[in-house]
């Protein structure tokens, strides 16, 4: 399932011998290693929310306790934490912890789910995590074209919400043609950022952002990245500079 999901989030696409680590379980020299936010998979599936056309993923975080291994077993056990009135709809905030098989907790996935229309009873607005813009040009742009049949292959990792695969969900909801996950744009993000924090999966402690604009399959995905000394802080944008991914955080532990 690990393979699957860094297939379904471009790893190899450019270049498929550089990749062998995350896209094959046996190649000499390159010992399987699972991306690390191949932990948003394992959660627990939001609660019923209705029709999918209305629903929106708002914001994910991963929090890695140790590096996952390529194979084994985890319980997830997920609760809804909070329910907020955006005004424009309602945000639900769950939260998941995986555990493997002698109870200790390996990574809880934090999620947003935002309901369009749903807002107006009364509820608690969400807080806006800490994030500031940094005030100078990004440090770099990792870019990645996005494959046109993008979806169909994350799909197979087992998200088969209909808005990402059938045009006539995204038509009611609005949206030219069936759009990318979010989860796979999160993917491709962390993918794309950790040749700048050593290359190395197993130091990811943390990564989190927001979904702020739908990216279309065959577009292309820009990573705008400014160092820190925690890790990175990152924007996903476009090809026409329309950020699709903010206030995005990894962070690493501290070199041994």
């Amino acid at each position: 399932m690990a393979i699957l999901y860094a297939l379904g989030v471009g790893a190899g696409q450019r270049d498929p011998a550089a990749d062998l680590r995350f896209t094959t379980e046996n190649s000499t020299g390159h010992p399987q290693r699972v991306l690390p936010t191949f932990a948003s998979v394992l959660a627990a599936d939001p609660p019923p929310l209705g029709d999918p056309a209305a629903v929106r993923h708002a914001e994910e975080a991963v929090t890695l306790y140790r590096p996952l291994p390529p194979a084994g077993r985890v319980h997830a056990s997920a609760a809804v934490a909070a329910l907020h009135d955006q005004g424009s709809g309602a945000l639900v905030e769950q939260v998941t912890r995986l555990r493997d098989p002698a109870g200790t907790v390996v990574a809880t996935v934090r999620r947003g789910m935002f309901v369009i229309g749903a807002g107006g009873f009364g509820g608690r607005r969400a807080r806006p995590a800490l994030w500031r813009a940094p005030a100078h040009p990004p440090e770099h742009r990792l870019a990645a074209p996005i494959r046109p049949d993008q979806a169909l292959l994350y799909r197979l990792s087992g998200d088969r919400n209909p808005l990402h695969s059938d045009p006539t969900v995204a038509g009611r909801a609005g949206l030219p043609r069936p759009i990318l996950h979010g989860l796979c744009t999160f993917g491709f993000a962390g993918r794309l950022l950790l040749p700048l924090v050593g290359d190395d999966p197993t130091r990811v402690r943390h990564v989190r952002a927001r979904f702020n604009a739908p990216l279309l399959p065959g577009d292309t995905l820009t990573v705008l990245a400014w160092r820190r000394p925690y890790g990175v802080v990152f924007q996903g944008t476009d090809a026409a500079g329309r950020v699709v991914l903010d206030r995005g955080v990894l962070v690493v532990a501290a070199a041994r």
